[in-house]
Order: structure tokens, then C-alpha cells, then sequence
């Protein structure tokens, strides 16, 4: 699992203590349903329209680009070293919202849900689909619960600085990996 964007977000929410439950449940409905719509078909008609291949590689590599250049710097950057730096929502509404936006403006989650499990669902005869969906699903439940309230439970650790540094150099070596290897793959 990489931690992009909506991990990392999850993460800082756990670290703060703030709306974990709401964040983590999001996080799982937008991963359930993508999963849904990729391993019903929705992966295999975008792996086969060259048009939508390119726009979700392309779309994707920028986003995560972006996103790693942010990540390193604040990693560099002493006043954003805490994990309660960046933006955080203070009420629930601001809360959904901020975790919808980095779910669902992500490109890199539709890659992995909608275009990476969708195809290798969709290689399933259709009767295993479903079983195939579900352990998808249930592998999104436990690493999004598990991200969250573990974050939560050790954020005496998490929030230090330099861990937060380490977690933000980290993500951000992880997102650049993941733009040039989505820019270097054939097709």
C-alpha cells in the first residue's frame, strides 16, 4: 500500500484525533464503490479506450507528481514538520468534505480501484467477481480502520516532527516513484 494523498490524510486526521471515524468511513464507501464499478466493467472500458488510458495515466502522473513535490516540501520546511500542519477541518461537514475531495479528486485512486482492480477482477469468469470484489473491499476496510485509529492510538509517536518529516519524505519518494513509473509504462 502507498501512502498517497488520502493515507496520508487519513493519517494526519488519526494523529490529531480529529473526525477519525467519518474520515476512515469515507475513505471505505468511495473505495467500496469504485471497487464495485471496476471489477463490474467499468476497469476493463477504460483499459480498452486509449483516450481514457491516456487521461487517467497522465492525470494520474501530474496529481502525484504535484502531490510528492508538496510532500518534500514540507518535509523540508520547520513549520510544517507537525502532523498538524496543512489543512484539517474543525467541524464534521468540513471534515466529508475535505476527505471526498482527496478521495475523489485523486487520480491515483481511480487507478488502483477503477483500472488496476477493475482489469485483474474483470480476468475472473463472472461468477468469482463478486468473491474477488469482496476481499478487495474487506483488504480496504482493514487498511483504511487500521491506518486511522492506529494513528490515532499512537499519536504520541506520529506527531513528533521528525517522524512527521520522515512520513513526508517518505510519501513523497513513494508519490514520485509512482509518476515515473506510470509515465514509463508501456502503453
Amino acid at each position: 500500500m502507498a501512502i498517497g494523498a488520502q493515507n496520508a490524510h487519513v493519517l494526519r486526521m488519526g494523529v490529531q484525533r480529529q473526525h477519525v471515524a467519518l474520515t476512515v468511513v469515507a475513505c471505505i464507501v468511495v473505495d467500496v464503490l469504485l471497487i464495485g464499478l471496476g471489477v463490474a466493467g467499468a476497469g476493463v472500458l477504460i483499459e480498452s479506450s486509449p483516450f481514457l488510458l491516456a487521461a487517467a495515466k497522465w492525470g494520474g502522473a501530474a496529481f502525484l507528481l504535484w502531490y510528492g513535490v508538496k510532500c518534500w516540501l514540507r518535509a523540508w520546511r520547520p513549520a510544517a514538520l507537525a502532523a498538524d500542519a496543512g489543512a484539517t477541518a474543525s467541524d464534521a461537514s468540513a471534515a466529508l468534505v475535505t476527505v471526498l475531495a482527496l478521495s475523489l479528486l485523486n487520480p491515483h485512486v481511480y487507478l488502483d480501484t477503477v483500472v488496476l482492480l477493475g482489469a485483474v477482477g474483470g480476468r475472473y469468469p463472472l461468477s468469482e467477481r463478486p468473491v474477488f470484489a469482496a476481499g478487495a473491499m474487506t483488504a480496504s476496510l482493514l487498511w483504511f480502520t487500521g491506518l486511522g485509529f492506529g494513528a490515532a492510538r499512537f499519536a504520541g509517536v506520529l506527531g513528533r516532527p521528525q517522524v512527521w518529516r520522515v512520513i513526508e519524505a517518505l510519501t513523497g519518494a513513494m508519490m514520485l516513484t509512482l509518476a515515473t513509473t506510470l509515465v514509463l509504462a508501456p502503453r
